[in-house]
């Protein structure tokens, strides 16, 4: 394990550790500590990976303390079989080739392998918002973290727990579950998800103007929501004038208000049901 506390204006620093192992040996890891430009003010935090999961959770601190760590690489078909490979051990490159890149508080964290799975677990302070995302093989969790959340996978879930501020989350093949602590007054989110449940809990005095819709499954809530009826007014879209065609069709989302109103929330699903919860 590699650590290393870095404090200037603008870091841009790389590891190139190498481990070199044999097949059953543990995963290395990496972790490096660095603080943003100004600790006083909330930073932003932007991670992305290819492969691999992310965990960020808030803590008592001013540095962002970055782990990357590297999964037991899969044996190709070749190594499997052994040819061509007698009385020879394999030598694994388990770096991570981590990066990370502070300016003006916005921290960028990159990792250097494209054809591995890197797993990152952050720490950060309280008050820092984030942007996060990835593609394959992994979830993005986020815990006990106030700020603009954005989150992006898409063959694996999010999970967000005792957050406070908006978020706006989003994946293709994963459930999508928040749980809010509060709720930052005047910020729209959104969540969505196209095979995976829709989980969302928020405090009961929370105020919005809720956009639903859920191809093939079902909405529930123990909130008091008030249905907008008129939003099923049908959509006339007329180019017969152009040539084209007169078309009319029905919206399928459902409108409602809780708490009055506020503003704008969409929960979006496709092959899923939406859960939106008023935590007790």
């Amino acid at each position: 394990m590699i650590i290393r506390t870095l404090r200037p204006a603008l870091i841009s620093f790389l590891l190139l550790v190498m481990g070199l192992t044999g097949s059953s040996q543990e995963a290395s890891s990496e972790k490096v500590s660095v603080a943003f430009s100004d600790p006083a003010r909330p930073g932003l935090l932007k991670a992305g990976l290819i492969t691999g999961g992310i965990s960020v959770t808030g803590y008592d601190g001013k540095d962002v303390v970055i782990e990357a760590r590297a999964r037991q690489g899969r044996l190709s078909r070749r190594e499997r079989s052994g040819e061509g490979m007698e009385g020879m051990t394999r030598l694994q490159n388990l770096s991570s080739g981590l990066t990370v890149e502070e300016e003006n508080n916005v921290m960028t964290v990159h990792v250097g392998v494209m054809n591995r799975e890197i797993d990152l677990n952050i720490q950060v302070p309280f008050k820092t918002s984030l942007k996060l995302s990835s593609v394959n093989d992994g979830d993005i969790k986020v815990q006990r973290v106030q700020g603009e959340i954005e989150v992006n996978n898409v063959n694996g879930g999010i999970t967000l727990t005792n957050i406070s501020g908006s978020a706006v989350a989003g994946t293709t093949n994963g459930d999508v579950v928040a749980t809010f602590d509060a709720a930052t007054p005047g910020k729209s989110m959104s969540f969505s998800s196209f095979n995976g449940k829709i989980d969302v809990t928020f405090p009961p005095e929370m105020k919005a103007n809720v956009v639903m819709k859920s191809e093939e499954g079902d909405i529930y809530s123990d909130f008091d929501i008030r249905m907008d009826s008129a939003s099923r007014a049908p959509i006339v879209e007329d180019s017969r004038s152009k040539g084209g065609k007169y078309r009319i069709r029905l919206e399928k989302s459902l409108y409602g208000t809780i708490n009055g109103g506020g503003p704008e929330m969409h929960l979006k699903n496709f092959n899923g049901d939406i859960y939106i919860r008023k935590k007790k």
